[in-house]
């Protein structure tokens, strides 16, 4: 196979390169990348021998050239390759057959691909960028076909391409979204320092592997980019509905339709499809602390994910409440514009150290990008592969493991990268008779809450090191006219406050009422111990609905890929449908449960069980939200349905 005309078109500045451009641009490379793409476009025998280390980066660990002179190498024969395809016109150039293709990614990886992993690998390389798409089994009835509707409830990451991939399977769709745009999360969240705490170059869909990835960790204007693109490349902006919010799904038991009820510019509204897909994410409805006297405050207030456009804090003491993810990330950015800032901590979080996290890519490394065949895909498998066994790894409890603070040797690392952060950036400081570092440690273990990336040189620890910036760690006991009083009884004067307590990421689908079977509604279905599904998208009583993001799907697979893969698992329940002249298809009960109890099981076996912790990834005596599952357990439950879990009519 060869590339497409539209890659060998943005390689024209590689035409006009001088061989020191080349050179230079090549040193940005990341070496292992570089081996296994220069293998992949010449067959080197020599870079098969090559020896490879394990060092720290980040979080996790890496395996990189085990020496100065092997980096070398690899820069050099890639240089060498990318003069010699110049000088031949820098055209459309294949990439062999699968088994050199395998070859070449085990040269990145440094390791064997197993066969069970193989499959996944290779989609996650985006050779062929619509891998996860609807392939018919048979041609449908084009009656069948054009009677049959689906529709979509949002337009962040999942419901773009659930929307994308129905048009290519040529099914009808309408899709509803809340907001005046696409992007979701994205859309919404725009306070200053938001941005992705994993890679960029895998918080994409395959077919957007080739999209400028100008950042490690891209921020919130560039992601919304993204989906911009998304919606707009494949025209699907002038298909969605915006500015219209789905709030009850019912079920017509008698026409197998979904009735769907929303209101929009005009009112409330009624639509009917045969099917439903939510995409609605559960990070998006935001959690508001009650904390007595918060209507008498005197200044504006709001919500991290209501930030005003334009609004302006320069000069003003502005008080942040809530320090997760979000408050962490906002704090330095903050700092340098408000006069002052009072942040309310209750509980610290596990900060884990990544250079450059903040930092735009270089130059030369973007060139590469454009220029050098495949490496955005390589990139991405560098980037994507076994991630999610190294999260396993970190977060299984060893029950043989002694320690009071982690749950296993590979938890109590990561645990130790941490603290040694905190000790080489706060070093002997005190907050009253505390150290800061004491203050800064949390109690539970790694990974029972979220953590939180920053970037080694810039981040909240530099912050609360300014003398316009205040820790308060008693938090926020009530609010009055003029500000906050916190635990201790101490009135701290402010301008501005501004919640960052995050959301209600337990409460899947809410406030939508959906009503399934029988009039059972899914508050009903979820009652006693809180959201569950098959797979993460199905319920029974529920027929031809699946939901993207569902419960016990954070995790074990990178974002996009999981919710290409519910796509893809929920477009050929409906091609089966089509195809066999079906009503409905529904996950049988006895499935529902089967898989519930296992997923449960294993959610008990992860360190979010610890009772130290106390966060959305442990709810009530379980997990509704996380999946303790490896990357090729899921892909295994994923790609293919198992239709003998699953009563059709």
């Amino acid at each position: 196979m060869v590339e497409t005309g539209a890659q060998k078109e943005a390689r024209t500045d590689l035409l006009a390169a001088s061989d020191a451009t080349i050179d230079d641009a090549v040193t940005y490379g990341d070496p292992m990348v570089l081996r296994g793409l220069v293998y992949l476009l010449t067959g080197d025998p020599e870079l098969k021998t090559m020896a490879t280390k394990t060092v720290a980066y980040g979080q996790m660990d890496a395996i990189v050239p085990a020496s100065d002179e092997e980096v070398a190498m690899i820069r050099r024969k890639a240089a060498d390759f990318l003069k010699a395809y110049r000088d031949g016109g820098a055209g459309p150039i294949g990439f062999g057959a699968p088994k050199h293709v395998r070859d070449s990614m085990e040269l990145v990886l440094a390791g064997r691909i197993p066969e069970e992993d193989l499959a996944m690998a290779t989609e996650e390389l985006a050779l062929d960028p619509w891998a996860r798409s609807l392939q018919w089994q048979s041609t449908p009835d084009s009656k069948r076909l054009g009677a049959f509707s689906v529709t979509v409830i949002g337009t962040g990451m999942g419901g773009l391409n659930a929307a994308l991939q129905l048009k290519r399977a040529g099914i009808n769709y309408m899709i509803f979204e809340k907001n005046n745009g696409v992007g979701g999360t994205w859309y919404e969240n725009r306070y200053p320092g938001a941005r992705v705490d994993g890679s960029s170059r895998t918080y994409s869909h395959l077919f957007g592997v080739d999209f400028p990835c100008p950042y490690n960790y891209a921020p919130q204007e560039r992601n919304q980019a993204y989906f911009d693109w998304v919606a707009d490349e494949f025209g699907l902006r002038d298909e969605i509905i915006f500015n219209t919010e789905v709030t009850a799904l019912t079920w017509d038991e008698q026409a197998s339709m979904w009735e769907i009820e929303a209101i929009g510019p005009n009112g409330k509204e009624t639509h009917r499809s045969n099917a439903v897909i939510t995409s609605v994410g559960f990070l998006n409805r935001p959690n508001i602390p009650q904390i007595e006297g918060m209507e008498t405050f005197g200044g504006p207030s709001w919500h991290t994910v209501h930030w005003p456009e334009g609004a302006d804090l320069a000069d003003k003491r502005v008080a942040v409440v809530g320090t997760g993810c979000t408050g962490y990330q906002m704090v330095p950015e903050l700092a340098k514009e408000a006069a002052h800032i009072s942040v309310f901590q209750r509980t610290p979080q596990w900060l884990m150290p990544m250079p450059g996290y903040l930092a735009e890519v270089p130059d030369g490394l973007k060139w590469l990008d454009r220029n050098m065949p495949y490496h955005t895909n390589f990139m991405r498998l560098r980037h994507a592969y076994r991630i999610g066994d190294f999260f396993s790894k970190v977060t299984e409890i060893d029950p043989d493991f002694d320690d009071p603070y982690s749950v296993s040797a590979a938890n109590k690392a990561l645990r130790d990268r941490s603290v040694e952060f905190l000790e080489k950036k706060l070093g002997d400081r005190m907050l009253g008779d505390k150290s800061l570092v004491e203050i800064m440690t949390p109690k539970h273990p790694v990974w029972s809450a979220r953590i939180v990336l920053v970037d080694s040189d810039d981040c909240i620890l530099d912050a609360l090191q300014l003398d316009n910036v205040e820790l308060v760690t008693s938090g926020a006991e009530r609010i009055n006219t003029a500000g906050i009083v916190d635990g201790a009884g101490k009135q701290h004067d402010v301008d501005v406050i501004v919640y960052a307590t995050g959301f209600k990421a337990n409460d899947y689908l809410y406030p939508m009422k959906i009503t399934g079977r029988n009039g059972l509604t899914i508050d009903q279905l979820w009652a006693v111990d809180g959201a569950r599904a098959y797979l993460g998208c199905m319920m029974p009583g529920f027929p031809n609905l699946w939901s993207i993001y569902g419960p016990n799907t954070n995790g074990g697979l990178q974002v996009a890929a999981y919710h290409e893969l519910t796509t893809l698992y929920a477009l050929q329940c409906i091609e089966k449908l089509i195809l066999e002249r079906k009503e409905t298809i529904e996950v049988k009960e006895e499935a529902y449960w089967r898989y519930s109890r296992f997923v449960d099981e294993r959610n008990s076996r992860r360190v979010w069980s610890d009772k130290r912790a106390h966060s959305y990834y442990w709810d009530g005596g379980r997990s509704p939200g996380m999946n303790p599952l490896t990357a090729t357990e899921n892909y295994q439950f994923m790609r293919y349905p198992d239709f003998n879990d699953m009563n059709m009519k």
